[in-house]
């Protein structure tokens, strides 16, 4: 029989409270975003130490600015040369890949958690006072190499954006966008193939 945990990585519907792995991740990552956001911008050593201790995986040239905030911080892979500006909300339940050259501007929310429009699924029928209220259910997410995604846009389960592509800001990514090419509005859609060989 599967955990929970099992349950979150493998897509399928899943309650966190029941699982211990699940809020001692929850748990730690809230402690060390309490302190990533509470340090001075000018203690790059210490921030990056911060980071490195919560994702699951950093390279080099990474720069995440305050207030950042994501749920279990271990489902996060960052690449070389990335930053990810102010304000970003990342929700982790599953993983987020991200790729090398990659640029994630202000107010960026990345979602791999989601739950079932059929509210008999959404909700745990025989729910007590304590407990998780819904079932969740989480798709990864993956940003490949030299992406750009503008300010405010909103990346949805399972969305991979492609290689090269550019993200307008204020879009709704509800399906995973192609390579070389922006990317606009809600839902987002393509508008323009990106020549990257010129």
């Amino acid at each position: 029989m599967k955990t929970e945990y099992e349950k979150c990585m493998a897509g399928e519907p899943f309650i966190g409270s029941e699982d211990p792995k699940i809020l001692e991740m929850i748990l730690r990552t809230k402690r060390l975003l309490r302190e990533f956001n509470a340090t001075d911008l000018a203690e790059s050593g210490r921030r990056q130490e911060l980071l490195r201790e919560m994702f699951g995986s950093m390279g080099k040239g990474v720069h995440v600015d305050i207030d950042f905030h994501c749920e279990c911080g271990k489902h996060i892979f960052v690449g070389d040369k990335v930053i990810i500006n102010m304000n970003c909300t990342f929700v982790d339940n599953n993983r987020i890949d991200i790729g090398n050259n990659v640029l994630i501007a202000s107010n960026v929310q990345i979602y791999t958690a989601t739950h079932s429009t059929q509210v008999r699924e959404r909700m745990v029928d025989d729910w007590k006072e304590g407990q998780e209220i819904c079932r969740t259910y989480a798709l990864p997410v993956r940003i490949e190499d030299g992406v750009w995604i503008g300010g405010g846009a909103i990346i949805l389960p399972g969305v991979t954006i492609g290689r090269n592509s550019v993200i307008g800001a204020g879009s709704v990514v509800t399906r995973s966008i192609p390579a070389n090419c922006v990317a606009v509005g809600n839902p987002c859609r393509v508008i323009k193939q990106i020549d990257n060989n010129e």
